[in-house]
C-alpha cells in the first residue's frame, strides 16, 4: 500500500480567514454494515445514524485490514488511531505519531470518553483531556454464554446483571449512586464536553466517543427490546445450523453466546436484541448531535461515525466477527459537515483506518509518513477513482482474503479449504464457486493478487498454491 504524503488540499480547511473545522468522531463495537435503517435494513430503527446519512456522505464499502487477535476490535482500533497496516500495527504502535496526538501536536483540543480497548499509554499520548474511559467489554453477571436454554432468565433490562448497566459513583465519581447504560454514560459525558467547554473555546476541537455499544452482553431498557419481538425477526438468507467447516476458533468465546446448531429462535432473539441495543445507542447519539447543534459548533464540524467491524450474528452458522465474511469485515463509514453533499454515496472500496489521514487533510495539516491507508477526502468533494483494486483481510493464521468489487477468495490454509464468491451476483456470500470450471480463471487472478498484497504488506505466512 502507497504511503500518503503530507496533505495537499490544506486550503479548503484553512483558506481566507477561515477556522480550522472540528472533528466529532463515533465509533461503535460490533456494528455490521446491514444495520442502519436508511441504508440496507428496514427492520432496524436508527433515526439518529439516518440523520447522518441524509447530512453527509456514505462509504458503502469501507473495510478493516485484518487482525492478529480474537478481539478483532484491538487491531482494528490500533490501525484507525496509528494508520499503520495490520502487520506493521501491530509491531510499531509505540514507535508512531498517533491521530489524537497529530491533531493535539496541530492545536487542537483532544477529548475522549468511552470505549479505547489501546495501551494506557498510547491513550495519553493521544488525547488531552478525557471523560470516562470504558473497558473493553463489560461482562455480565451471570455469564451468558448458553442463553438462550431452558431455565436461563437472563433479560437485557435486568440491571442488576451488570455488564452495559454500569454504576455511575465509580465511572463518574459522583456521590450519589446509579446505574446507568454505557451507551447513556458515555453520550452524556460528550454532551457536557461539548456545552461547557467545547462551545467556549476558539480552539478547534476533535472530540471521539467509544461506543461499547452492540457488543454483547446486548442490553438496553424493556421498552426498546420490546420494539423487536424475536419472533417476528426475519431469518438471513445465508442462514446455517453451523459453519461447514472449522474456520478457526470454532469455539471461540463470541462463538459460544448461542448453542450448536444454532436454531432459528435463537438467531431471532440474538438479532432482536443486537436491533435493540442499536436503536438505544441511535438514542444517545442523537442526543450528542443535538448538543453539538446548541454548541454553536455544528456548521464547522466534521461528525464521522463508524465501527471497528462488524459481526455474523446468525449468518454462516456464525456469531462472531472472527471471519472474513462481508458481515464481519465490512462496517458503516458515515461523513458529514462543511462542503460536503447531502446524501453522497461512495461505492468505491476504502479501509475504515483511512480516517486519520482525512482528518488531517480536511484541517490542512501534513499528514505523517508512517500513516499508510489513504485520505478519503477527495471523495468527500465528489472527485471519482478507485483507491484500491482490491482490500486485503485476515484473521491470525487460520484465513487470508482478498476482496474486489466483483469478487472475493477466502484462503483457510490450515484445514486447506478456499471460498470463492461472485459478490454482484451472491452478495450473501452463499454459493462456493472455488470449484467450479467457469470461474477458474478469477480465482486464479485473485490468488495471485492476494499473495501480492501479502508480500506489500509483510504478511508472513506463505500460502501453498
Amino acid at each position: 500500500m502507497q504511503t500518503v504524503a503530507s496533505g495537499a488540499a490544506a486550503g479548503a480547511a484553512e483558506g481566507a480567514g477561515e477556522k480550522r473545522p472540528n472533528f466529532l468522531f463515533f465509533v461503535a463495537d460490533d456494528l455490521t454494515y446491514r444495520s442502519i435503517h436508511a441504508l440496507n435494513n428496514e427492520e432496524v430503527r436508527t433515526p439518529n445514524l439516518d440523520r447522518l446519512v441524509k447530512s453527509g456522505c456514505t462509504f458503502t464499502h469501507s473495510f478493516h485490514n485484518g487482525a492478529w487477535e480474537p478481539a478483532v476490535c484491538v487491531p482494528s482500533r490500533t490501525m484507525l488511531n496509528c494508520g499503520l497496516t495490520s502487520f506493521r500495527a501491530q509491531r510499531q504502535l509505540d514507535y508512531v505519531p498517533t491521530w489524537g496526538q497529530t491533531l493535539g501536536n496541530a492545536g487542537y483540543q483532544t477529548y475522549i470518553a468511552g470505549k479505547w480497548h489501546l495501551d494506557a499509554t498510547v491513550l495519553q499520548r493521544s488525547f488531552q483531556e478525557m471523560g470516562p474511559v470504558g473497558l473493553g467489554m463489560f461482562p455480565s453477571t451471570p455469564d451468558v454464554y448458553d442463553r438462550p436454554s431452558p431455565g436461563n432468565q437472563w433479560t437485557p433490562w435486568d440491571k442488576s446483571l451488570k455488564g452495559h448497566w454500569i454504576h455511575t459513583d465509580l465511572w463518574l465519581n459522583r456521590r450519589v449512586d446509579s446505574v446507568e447504560h454505557t451507551s447513556v454514560v458515555w453520550a452524556s459525558q460528550a454532551v457536557d464536553h461539548l456545552l461547557n467547554r467545547a462551545a467556549k473555546r476558539e480552539q478547534p476541537f476533535f472530540v471521539y466517543v467509544g461506543f461499547n455499544a452492540p457488543h454483547d452482553p446486548r442490553q438496553s431498557p424493556r421498552e426498546f427490546v420490546e420494539m423487536y419481538p424475536a419472533s417476528k425477526i426475519e431469518i438471513p438468507p445465508n442462514y446455517m445450523p453451523e459453519h461447514p467447516f472449522d474456520q478457526g476458533d470454532h469455539r471461540i468465546r463470541d462463538e459460544m453466546l448461542a448453542p450448536f446448531p444454532r436454531t432459528k429462535a435463537a438467531v431471532q432473539l440474538h438479532r432482536s436484541e443486537y436491533y435493540a441495543i442499536i436503536t438505544h445507542m441511535d438514542q444517545q447519539l442523537g442526543l450528542v448531535l443535538d448538543a453539538l447543534e446548541r454548541s454553536g459548533k455544528a456548521d464547522n464540524t466534521y461528525v464521522i461515525l463508524t465501527a471497528d467491524h462488524g459481526l455474523a450474528v446468525g449468518q454462516h452458522g456464525l456469531m462472531g466477527k472472527q471471519n472474513m465474511y462481508d458481515h464481519s469485515i465490512r462496517m458503516p463509514l458515515l461523513i458529514s459537515g462543511p462542503g460536503i453533499a447531502r446524501g453522497r454515496r461512495v461505492d468505491e472500496l476504502v479501509y475504515q483506518h483511512s480516517v486519520y489521514a482525512t482528518t488531517c487533510e480536511l484541517a490542512g495539516i501534513p499528514i505523517p509518513k508512517t500513516v499508510e491507508f489513504p485520505s478519503l477526502a477527495g471523495y468527500l468533494r465528489g472527485e471519482g477513482g478507485a483507491q484500491h483494486d482490491a482490500i486485503f483481510s485476515y484473521y491470525r493464521g487460520f484465513q487470508r482474503a482478498i476482496r474486489t468489487k466483483t469478487h472475493k477468495l477466502i484462503v483457510y490454509p490450515r484445514v486447506k479449504v478456499t471460498q470463492l464468491f461472485d459478490m454482484e451476483k451472491d452478495p450473501w456470500e452463499i454459493h462456493n464457486l472455488a470449484e467450479d470450471a467457469g470461474y477458474a480463471a478469477p480465482r486464479k487472478e485473485l490468488f495471485a493478487k492476494l499473495r501480492q498484497m501479502q508480500k506489500e504488506m509483510d504478511d508472513p505466512l506463505e500460502l501453498a498454491g
